[in-house]
């Protein structure tokens, strides 16, 4: 795409100079010229009223979309058990569903896996995509994208959402460029624009400073990784699911890898995902020792240690304990939030929690624009007082007791 100016035209007001966000306009005799390193973003374009911006780009078509249709949920399963993320996008599925007027579709691959279709309709899936075959019974890069590339074309899905797990992550991209769909990775939030009926995919972007809402309006299906622990899991009244089984023919041939030995490594990690209740501690904890009190008033209302990412490099807690863009995400009932500054790397991974208590000394702290409650003042003093009052009340672990 070319851009340049008609002078003639030009009555020399400079405001394409000031948009220019590569400075990639200058000025000569009065009227202003374009660059050799324009990168012919368009951003100029619309400011002239004289129409003097002029280029040989033709607009962009929307295609019609009008035959793609349904929510689509990639399920993961290993040895017969769904996964927990996978059970989250039905039920985000569902309002995606409901707010554009299509169906929800659950897509499972493995090895005798169809008895575990019945229990998707419970989570939200209208109708169920049923893959079996024994190339698919331990998951390989080739041999899963080849059929679910087969099941796009065959069905031709309006919006596929998959888990950004260590399989989603490696499996998504190769689908999308398979199919010459756009992708959207780690998404914290998914939305239906009212205008047009698209998705909008939330992510963090550049370093986790800002939140990007991204839409894509010139491929399908629209697809999106969602991270673990963002969305709610949602049940559904009983009802039977449409079953949709899928031909499968695959060779060894074609996959190129085989599997020789599976090792299942014992697992270290704190699965913060699943904590009903979290206490994390930042900068404003100061040392280790802060954190040793997080660890007391956690233990009474049955809780789990976190903390941002400065607390990791601290030292202060292990890196599996960090919640936020580069940790973990979480939704607990309780989040306690002390000395947490609330930078938008931390909200992404915690401000879907049910409750949140916030303690800073920082009034203006940014924690407390998504805080339920806010307690100002310092956390050595506040925590304490938490502490004693649960022990003159009795802790969570005595009340289970009672």
């Amino acid at each position: 795409m070319t851009i340049w100016i008609e002078t003639k035209q030009c009555d020399g007001c400079q405001k394409c100079i000031k948009k220019c966000s590569y400075d990639a306009i200058g000025m000569k005799d009065g009227k202003p010229f374009i660059l050799d390193h324009c990168t012919a973003c368009g951003a100029c374009l619309p400011l002239c009223k004289n129409h003097a911006i002029l280029t040989d780009a033709t607009p962009k078509v929307i295609p019609d979309f009008s035959d793609r249709t349904g929510v689509w949920v990639f399920v993961e399963q290993k040895n017969g058990r769904v996964s927990t993320s996978s059970l989250e996008l039905l039920g985000k599925a569902q309002s995606l569903g409901e707010s554009i007027g299509q169906d929800v579709f659950a897509m499972i691959l493995g090895r005798d896996v169809a008895t575990l279709a019945d229990g998707l309709a419970e989570y939200g899936a209208d109708h169920v995509c049923v893959a079996e075959h024994k190339a698919l019974e331990t998951y390989r890069t080739l041999s899963y994208t080849k059929v679910i590339e087969e099941i796009i074309r065959a069905h031709r899905p309006n919006i596929l959402l998959m888990g950004a797990t260590p399989l989603g992550r490696d499996l998504a991209p190769r689908v999308s460029r398979r199919v010459g769909a756009g992708l959207t990775a780690d998404c914290t939030e998914l939305a239906i624009d009212p205008k047009d009926s698209v998705l909008l995919q939330t992510r963090p972007a550049f370093g986790g400073n800002v939140m990007a809402t991204i839409a894509n309006r010139y491929s399908r299906p629209q697809m999106a990784t969602v991270r673990p622990g963002i969305m709610e899991i949602v049940k559904t009244p009983a009802k039977k699911s449409a079953r949709i089984v899928h031909a499968v023919s695959l060779y060894e041939k074609e996959i190129q890898t085989k599997i020789i030995e599976s090792v299942q490594e014992a697992k270290s990690r704190v699965d913060l995902s699943k904590a009903k209740r979290i206490v994390a501690g930042g900068r404003g904890m100061g040392n280790a020792d802060g954190f040793k009190l997080l660890d007391e008033l956690a233990s009474l209302i049955d809780g789990q240690v976190a903390g941002t990412r400065v607390a990791v490099e601290e030292g202060w807690i292990p890196p599996e304990n960090q919640v936020g863009q580069t940790g973990q995400s979480a939704r607990p009932d309780l989040y306690i939030a002390c000395g947490i500054s609330g930078a938008i790397q931390h909200r992404a991974g915690m401000m879907h929690s049910r409750h949140i208590v916030a303690i800073n000394k920082d009034p203006r702290a940014a924690i407390f624009s998504v805080a339920d409650w806010g307690i100002v003042g310092d956390v050595r003093d506040v925590v304490p007082e938490m502490i004693n009052h649960l022990k003159k009340s009795g802790s969570c672990a005595d009340a289970r007791k009672r």
